[in-house]
């Protein structure tokens, strides 16, 4: 039955993916609005899939903030990057610049409103990254960040890469961590299994307090289900 379940995800999430990330450069080029509104469908559709296909149910646990933020949130698989984009309110996502060189769908994500960094962390790139999150902040959309760079396994804590700390200290805004255990139901290779994920929203932690306690505070919250994984 697992198995049915991802092949019947593949197919259908996949092949209508393929039509919505083609006619995504239409909205691109019709305003940045359209392009979210866009992106926010996709989602959705992934979320539909996800739910009645794979099985999978979402439990929401503290609170979601109703004014912009600076999420920083766990990252083991695909499903955090869609299913935040549109639980967030369509966000400013930063993304690795080898995403946003993939034809068609790199230009929508930066008509989007991604903000695109290199992951060799040049002076440079992260001066383009702190431009482009401060226009997000000025158009009144929060900004999410993935602040251990990529994906990890299941208890992996890695530390924080330094964009996150760029980023707090630019955008003096408060920040939401976020911690979910996607992992043990969406492995990076295998079958993905029906089951309950849960994705918590850790308390604020404030703008202008010291890197390395707002590292911890946020490192913290975010890997707070880590002890939990099966």
């Amino acid at each position: 039955m697992i198995l049915i379940r991802n092949l019947l995800f593949m197919l259908i999430f996949y092949t209508g993916s393929v039509f919505i990330v083609c006619t995504a450069p239409l909205s691109a080029m019709v305003s940045r609005r359209a392009m979210m509104r866009h992106a926010t469908f996709w989602t959705r559709f992934h979320g539909w899939t996800v739910r009645w296909l794979l099985g999978i149910r979402i439990r929401v646990e503290g609170t979601q903030p109703v004014t912009p933020v600076l999420y920083a949130s766990k990252h083991q698989s695909m499903w955090e990057t869609l299913e935040l984009q549109g639980r967030l309110g369509a966000p400013a996502i930063v993304l690795k610049e080898e995403l946003a060189r993939i034809p068609v769908w790199g230009f929508a994500a930066r008509q989007y409103g991604a903000i695109v960094v290199d992951r060799e962390a040049s002076a440079r790139a992260m001066r383009n990254m702190m431009r482009e999150a401060k226009a997000a902040k000025a158009e009144g959309r929060s900004v999410l960040i993935f602040p251990e760079g990529t994906r990890v396994f299941p208890g992996d804590q890695p530390p924080l890469k330094p964009g996150f700390a760029g980023l707090y200290r630019i955008l003096s805004m408060p920040t939401v961590p976020i911690a979910t255990d996607i992992g043990k139901l969406w492995p990076r290779r295998g079958l993905k299994r029906p089951g309950i994920v849960t994705l918590r929203f850790g308390e604020v932690v404030p703008p202008g307090l010291p890197r390395e306690e707002a590292e911890a505070r946020v490192h913290a919250a975010m890997n707070a289900l880590e002890r939990q994984v099966d």
